[in-house]
């Protein structure tokens, strides 16, 4: 990690979604038929009053219908931008807030969820103390993480031009799908961990160049967009399509 999560992660969201929209539209090419956010509906352990911390652009809440489920719906981000489309999302309250210093009452949630967003916070503990804290006795959590191999492909690419900065991890802090469960258990009891089914198959070229785009800082120069491009269209001409793997788990406790 060569700079702190929350630094880039503010770079990358505090003043536009589209990076993270750029990074949800490349899952369009799953091998699942059933998509993130749809196999999420089937699996969170959503109840009563409900928090998703880091919501971002809201995704989650175009396939929960929390409004027929009765769900009393909080989202929060520490984005403004973010927050501005959150806002959008019927009946749910938002809050422009930090993981770790959630602006809520002790014990006043059913369910915490934080999707793919503990892994950019300065200090996963201090982010799941708070958790626990606003949840009620018996209250649920539930975190989605990705493993260390995830989309190694795009990975390779980054390395392979020149820009090793393009990898997921060189931002982000030690949460994984390998060390989330030892961290949650810390906090929370029974914990659970079921993983996500199905890799990436994408026939195009721009797909994948536009998912590196919206994790650069700095626009890739000429020369690298190129050698990007002759990379990923020489695995298309060969197999047909560009693979990528994925490695994602949703992990469950109770407080």
């Amino acid at each position: 990690m060569t700079v702190k999560p929350s630094a880039h992660a503010r770079k990358q969201y505090a003043t536009t979604t589209a990076n993270l929209t750029a990074r949800i539209a490349v899952h369009a090419f799953s091998t699942n038929p059933q998509d993130w956010f749809s196999w999420l509906d089937g699996h969170l352990p959503l109840a009563g009053a409900v928090l998703e911390v880091g919501a971002g652009t809201g995704k989650l809440w175009t396939r929960v219908d929390h409004v027929t489920r009765g769900l009393d719906l909080t989202l929060t981000d520490f984005s403004p931008a973010m927050c501005e489309h959150l806002r959008t999302i019927a009946d749910a309250r938002v809050r422009q807030c930090d993981a770790a210093d959630l602006p809520f009452p002790d014990a006043v949630f059913d369910t915490v969820v934080a999707n793919h967003m503990l892994y950019h916070v300065d200090d996963p503990d201090a982010a799941l103390r708070e958790f626990a804290r606003v949840l009620r006795p018996g209250g649920r959590l539930a975190v989605a993480v990705n493993g260390a191999d995830h989309l190694a492909e795009f990975n390779l690419i980054g390395e392979l031009i020149g820009r090793p900065e393009l990898t997921l991890l060189a931002s982000r802090n030690d949460f994984r799908a390998e060390t989330g469960p030892t961290y949650v258990a810390r906090h929370f009891t029974d914990v659970a961990v079921e993983a996500y089914p199905g890799d990436l198959e994408i026939p195009l070229v721009e797909p994948v160049l536009s998912y590196l785009a919206s994790m650069a800082a700095e626009p890739l120069t000429p020369e690298q967009r190129a050698a990007a491009q002759a990379f990923v269209q020489g695995r298309i001409d060969a197999d047909g399509v560009y693979r990528v793997r994925r490695h994602t788990v949703l992990i469950t406790a109770v407080r």
